[in-house]
């Protein structure tokens, strides 16, 4: 090889790197905007299962091919009947009912029943009860009924049925704000865990 090919292959180089900078951020910024973002955990409303300045790997591919799941954590646009938030109109909470579900609170030992089968979740905050208040619902069409695993520290669909004077459509949520799932959780790296639906929702008919 001489000098003067040495040289060219140099130059060269150093003029394609624009372009695959250019290139690596178009294509981080579309996998940002359509397949997967991260999030942080603003608040304690989803305490235990996640804490205060948790990150979580969000997918916002997975429901363009079908509808959330009871039992799945979806971040959403905060609904404009429910309060302004300081930290901006995302939040996080997990999927209890599904449209046409039925949700009451409360069994006789205290659980929530989703169309008639009680649910076991060991993962809200101890000491909580499942439901701060009794409620009997059914989820419009079009909408989903979410709660915080901290039930007594989160404004989600029970805190805002109350609010709105026990008006199911305000306390839901639409099906069309919701951002996607949280299916990982990443950051502190020492408590990374995939998030994953409770098996009590298996058995909900």
């Amino acid at each position: 090889m001489t000098d003067e090919q040495t040289k060219s292959s140099k130059r060269s180089s150093w003029r394609e790197l624009p372009i695959l900078v250019a290139v690596a951020i178009v294509v981080t910024i579309l996998v940002r905007q359509f397949v997967v973002q991260s999030f942080f955990i603003p608040s304690g409303s989803m305490e235990q299962t996640l804490q205060l300045d948790d990150r979580v790997m969000v997918n916002k591919l997975v429901y363009d091919f079908r509808a959330p799941a009871r039992g799945e954590i979806i971040v959403f646009k905060n609904p404009a009947s429910w309060p302004s938030l300081p930290d901006g109109d995302d939040l996080i909470k997990r999927v209890i009912g599904v449209p046409g579900d039925r949700v009451v609170c409360c069994d006789p030992q205290g659980r929530i029943e989703v169309n008639n089968h009680p649910l076991d979740e060991p993962y809200v905050y101890p000491g909580n009860r499942m439901a701060p208040e009794e409620f009997d619902i059914t989820v419009p069409r079009g909408r989903l009924w979410v709660m915080g695993d901290h039930r007594e520290a989160s404004g989600d669909s029970l805190a805002n049925y109350h609010s709105h004077g026990q008006d199911i459509a305000a306390a839901t949520i639409p099906l069309d704000s919701v951002v996607g799932r949280a299916f990982v959780l990443f950051w502190p790296a020492g408590n990374a865990t995939w998030l994953t639906v409770p098996e009590t929702f298996d058995e909900v008919p």
